[in-house]
Order: structure tokens, then C-alpha cells, then sequence
């Protein structure tokens, strides 16, 4: 049994994969080749965004976001601590602070509710509570977990009543929906949900190439533009003339051909991984916490975690059954060392705290036999004595 298995993917498009690749190795234009472009054109059009921008990893994106918003020292962007590394790494590489903010332990999103009160908190702290020369409320983002989109509807709303740039951390959620009737936009796809949007095509993605690759999606065309001349070092419309300071973010023309053939069975392995998670589901219920998308949304089951009290059990008796699994994440963000002494801490992080200790990720993929899933479920339920 593998956690997460490609090859069945990799089979069912071998040949469109060896159309597109051969034809990079044919023009040569390896960076920044026409299906680059020809990949933003194919995600804006599937997410709904106005405009697209391919990069060269989901890290990336979120960095080069953050630097189209001018984020500097003395800004306080508010970030979920239960979440990947990236999200807080880039903050603080641009000499800013991360300000924790607890979750929903049912979506593990960041919980609207204790956002607004770490702002409110933040701006009622006396000055000798904070880093030396003051803190400024700037930014939030984002994190959709495990597939699942966060709550964009009333995010959307505090970053608007704060007077806050939204930064949509989705990563492994491309694929997924969310009702926006309240913004007027009826059903939406993540990409549109926020006014930009990041996400990454790290090969176990949902959508997912064979290096890193990610993009940002953005509705904005001023945003857009910047973007672009931060993704090729800060260079202006002129060759060699630089207007900012900028990264190497472009992603390989290879990766986009990778990514070209993949979108072709997307939609495909998206209904796949739902009929995946829905017979766990059936196999789960009752017997341990199980995932479920939130009213109004849907995910694209980028891992699929349960919960338990008793982790340690479960992990014990699959690792006697060779049964891979994965913990994300054991140690929430504001308890790792480094980013105790970089972030701010403004109430407790129980929820977080407790999802990272009960966490397991099981084997999950399109193509994962019933059998296989049948294997992990017993598992369990010998670890947990059903």
C-alpha cells in the first residue's frame, strides 16, 4: 500500500504527457515557453479569475503576493498557526510579524471569530507590549486545509471592516467550490474566492507537476501587473530595466506542459477523490472524526485527516500492518522555536493545539483500491478496539 501513488495518474495520461513534453524539448524555450502561457490562459479560465500567474512554487506565490502588497517591518499580517511552514516563512522574510490566530478544529481553517478579536486586541495594545516600534494591523491569510476552502465569505467581510488586504493561502485546495452569494457571485472556485488567491503544484497536490510549480490568481489588474515584474526579478516593460525589487519566480515551461496534460482528466480525478473520501466516510463514521466539507462548500480532498484521542494506538497498529500514514501537523507554528520569537501570541491556540495532537492523515489518492481502504479501516478499528 502507498500513502499516495502517481503512477496510475501518470499511466492514464502517458501519452498526452509525451506530446507535451517532447514538444518543449522541440522549441527549446524552456523558460517562460508558450505553455506557460497557454496554462494561465487554461486557469483563468477554470477558476474564474481575471487574471492568472504561474510561478515557481506555492511558497513563491505567497511571497511574491506579499510583496506586491508592500508588506515591510512594522506590519502585522494574522496567519492560522496550524498551517505549513510557508505561510508564516514568508511574513517574516520581509522582516514582518506573524500574529497567530486560533482555528475551526471542524475545517481547520482559521475561525473568523478569533481573527476579529487578535485585531481588535492588537490595536488596544499598549506600545510596550509589542515588538520595539509598534505593530500595524496590514494583512490576513488564509489557509484552506486538507481541500477545503476557509470561511471566504466572512473573511472577505472583516478584511473589508479593518481595511485589510486578504491573501487566499490555497495551496491544496485548487479544485474546490464555495458558495459567494453573499458577495453576489453565486458558486465560485478557489482562485475567486479572495481577492488574490495563491496555490501550489507540488507533485502530491490535487493538481500536481513533477518539481515545484504554483500560481496566483488576482482579480486585479494593477496587482496583476506588479506581480508580473516581481516574478521576473522586478524588471519593467523594457528588458534589463528594473522598477523594483523583485524574485526569480517563473515556473518551467516543462512543468506547464506537465500541468497541461494533467487538467485534462482533472474534473475527472476530482469526482474520483470525492468517491474516494465518501467510502471512507461510509467505512469511518461512527467509529472515529472524521473530515467533512463544510455547508456551501466543497473540497478537493487534498489529504484526507482524521482525528482521535488515541493517535498513538492507531499509529502503532499501522505501522505493524505496513499501513503509511502522515501527521500534519504535529507542531503548530506558534509552539516551533523559531517562530515563538518571531510571532505574536494574543490569546490561546487550544484549538490548534488539540487538532495537532489527535491529526492522522491517511493513504488517500484517485485511484486507491477499496481494499486498501478496507485495510486502513480495520486498522482502526483494532486500534480503537471496535
Amino acid at each position: 500500500m502507498k500513502f499516495i501513488d502517481l503512477e496510475p495518474q501518470r499511466e492514464r495520461i502517458r501519452q498526452l504527457l509525451d506530446e507535451r513534453i517532447a514538444a518543449v524539448l522541440d522549441h527549446g524555450r524552456f523558460i517562460q515557453g508558450p505553455e506557460v502561457y497557454e496554462l494561465e490562459r487554461v486557469l483563468s479560465e477554470y477558476s474564474g479569475s481575471a487574471y492568472s500567474l504561474a510561478c515557481s512554487s506555492g511558497t513563491d506565490a505567497l511571497l511574491m503576493s506579499l510583496m506586491a502588497f508592500g508588506v515591510k517591518p512594522g506590519d502585522a499580517v494574522f496567519i492560522p498557526s496550524f498551517t505549513f511552514v510557508a505561510t508564516a516563512e514568508v511574513v517574516c522574510q520581509l522582516g514582518a510579524t506573524p500574529v497567530f490566530v486560533d482555528i475551526d478544529p471542524d475545517t481547520c481553517a482559521m475561525c473568523p471569530d478569533a481573527l476579529e478579536r487578535c485585531i481588535q486586541a492588537l490595536g488596544s495594545r499598549a506600545a510596550s507590549e509589542l515588538p520595539a516600534g509598534g505593530l500595524s494591523a496590514r494583512g490576513i491569510i488564509a489557509v484552506d486545509l486538507f481541500g477545503q476552502p476557509a470561511d471566504y465569505q466572512r473573511l472577505n467581510g472583516l478584511a473589508e471592516k479593518y481595511n485589510l488586504f486578504l491573501l487566499a493561502d490555497a495551496a491544496q485546495s485548487f479544485g474546490a467550490t464555495q458558495s459567494a452569494v453573499a458577495h453576489g457571485k453565486g458558486v465560485c472556485r478557489v482562485g475567486k474566492l479572495a481577492p488574490i488567491t495563491t496555490t501550489s503544484f507540488f507533485p502530491s497536490k490535487p493538481l500536481g507537476c513533477y518539481g515545484d510549480g504554483g500560481a496566483v490568481f488576482v482579480q486585479d489588474e494593477r496587482l496583476y501587473e506588479i506581480l508580473k515584474s516581481i516574478r521576473e526579478h522586478g524588471q519593467g516593460s523594457e528588458r534589463y530595466r528594473y522598477e523594483r525589487v523583485g524574485i526569480n519566480g517563473r515556473l518551467d515551461s516543462l512543468q506547464a506542459a506537465v500541468l497541461l496534460a494533467k487538467l485534462t482528466i482533472f474534473d475527472d480525478e476530482l469526482r474520483l477523490r470525492n468517491e474516494v473520501a465518501e467510502r471512507y466516510h461510509g467505512m469511518l463514521s461512527g467509529m472515529i472524526s472524521i473530515p467533512r466539507a463544510a455547508d456551501g462548500s466543497s473540497s478537493s480532498w487534498a489529504q484526507y485527516c482524521v482525528r482521535s484521542s488515541k493517535r498513538s494506538d492507531i499509529i502503532r497498529v499501522f505501522k505493524e500492518a505496513g499501513i503509511p500514514h502522515a501527521v500534519y501537523y504535529e507542531v503548530p507554528l506558534h509552539l516551533q522555536t523559531v517562530y515563538r520569537e518571531k510571532g505574536l501570541i494574543i490569546e490561546d491556540l487550544r484549538n490548534s493545539e488539540q487538532v495537532a495532537r489527535e491529526i492522522l492523515a491517511l493513504p488517500f489518492y484517485p485511484y486507491i483500491p477499496e481494499g486498501a481502504q478496507e485495510e486502513v479501516a480495520n486498522a482502526i478499528r483494532v486500534a480503537l478496539g471496535h
